[in-house]
């Protein structure tokens, strides 16, 4: 038997067996090296402007999901189009700025101060806001659907509230629950 091996045994097949061992895991290194590289990115921490002055300020359409601007004076700041979901805006004050469109679902916007805030088309939903304070506010197809609010801000806001969220679809009274 030991015979017949040797007979078939040729120089050729031993370096085919060879090269087959060493290209099949440069072959799966090969494959799997994109998955390897397209692994998304890691997720750095939010970014934290608590108790900063930031007045006039430009956020607008930025991607700003849990960002912290507690205590923050962004007056006259212009966040439009931006994405706010989780973020916390406790106590900041937005006098007159710009948050039209933007996406603030599940924000904490607890004492905060909206005076002449532009909220158009704002997504406010389940946000926390039973202290905020909402004067002379634009509220035009802002969704409020699920946010707690002091019934004498309820009836501010119903007062002006008009227009539907293209967004969500959903009427401002509606979502207020405006009788």
């Amino acid at each position: 038997m030991t015979a017949l091996w040797f007979s078939q045994w040729r120089p050729s097949g031993l370096i085919a067996v060879t090269r087959t061992r060493l290209l099949a895991p440069l072959a799966c290194l090969l494959l799997l090296l994109p998955l390897l590289l397209l692994q998304p990115p890691r997720v750095e921490a939010a970014m934290d402007y608590a108790k900063q002055v930031l007045i006039d300020a430009d956020f607008s359409k930025r991607d700003l999901r849990g960002v912290t601007f507690n205590l923050t004076n962004l007056r006259d700041s212009n966040l439009s189009g931006s994405d706010l979901r989780a973020a916390s805006l406790f106590g900041a004050k937005l006098q007159d700025a710009d948050l039209s469109n933007t996406d603030l679902r599940e924000a904490t916007l607890d004492s905060a101060v909206f005076d002449g805030t532009n909220l158009s088309n704002a997504v406010l939903e389940d946000a926390f806001a039973f202290n905020t304070r909402f004067r002379n506010v634009t509220i035009t197809g802002a969704d409020f659907t699920n946010v707690p609010l002091r019934g004498d801000v309820l009836n501010t806001l119903c007062a002006v509230a008009d227009g539907t969220n293209s967004v969500t679809g959903r009427s401002t009274r509606d979502s207020l629950g405006c009788s």
